[in-house]
């Protein structure tokens, strides 16, 4: 069950107490669909909101945040570049991380302002949108930046581009998958993974926004699934 909140999208523009209220209300609605686990799929509400959550709700809640260790780790030119929203970047969460896993590394950080909303209306291979991301590549790479870590979920729709504007030298690391692995993980661990006792799965999505443009991000799914409005 994936709920989309765009209306109130971009979260990393938000104040904290924002972000945490609405983290609040969009946590309420999945556990009353019956969700068994939450992955906050948001670095900004993960780094502004994860530890309250954590701290109010008994079912498992898994967060997102920029990896900053494995880019750390494989730079050469000690140089990394972050792109993610201001709410992640100004986050306690993300500098103590930073000084926990970079210590060494330079860490350059790029607020990518304007980057969502072009996503959030369809708006991806757009000349708009180019320009933003060479605004803030390119001065990274002219810094000697050898790895960019994606900070904030909706830059993964964003990749062709980015790619055309970085060298092939240029390592890209979005958090994505480690997340998805670390999800069956703890769904593993706690017995709650669908399928193992014959359990059937669906696919329900939710959004606040235009359900076209969910529907066009959702092109390439190759299983059932639903695709709704939700005036939330």
């Amino acid at each position: 069950m994936y709920l989309a909140d765009s209306r109130n999208a971009p979260y990393g523009e938000k104040s904290k107490e924002q972000i945490l209220q609405l983290s609040i209300k969009n946590v309420e609605f999945l556990l009353q669909k019956g969700c068994k686990l939450i992955v906050v799929a948001c670095n900004t509400a993960t780094t502004n909101a994860i530890k309250e959550l954590r701290a109010s709700y008994s079912v498992p809640l898994i967060g997102i945040e920029p990896a900053i260790k494995p880019a750390a780790l494989n730079s050469k030119t000690k140089t990394v570049g972050v792109l993610a929203t201001k709410g992640t970047l100004s986050s306690a969460l993300f500098n103590n991380t930073s000084e926990m896993h970079a210590s060494g590394i330079k860490v350059l950080d790029q607020v990518g302002t304007g980057l969502v909303e072009q996503i959030e209306k369809g708006e991806i291979n757009t000349s708009k949108t180019r320009e933003l991301l060479r605004n803030y590549l390119d001065p990274m790479l002219s810094q000697g930046m050898d790895q960019l870590v994606l900070g904030c979920t909706h830059y993964p729709y964003l990749l062709p581009l980015i790619k055309e504007i970085l060298p092939e030298n240029i390592k890209i690391i979005d958090s994505g998958e480690g997340v998805a692995r670390h999800t069956k993980n703890v769904l593993q661990l706690n017995d709650l993974l669908s399928g193992s006792d014959g359990e059937s799965s669906s696919h329900q999505f939710f959004t606040n926004g235009d359900v076209e443009v969910l529907k066009f991000f959702l092109r390439d799914v190759s299983v059932p699934y639903s695709a709704q409005f939700l005036n939330f």
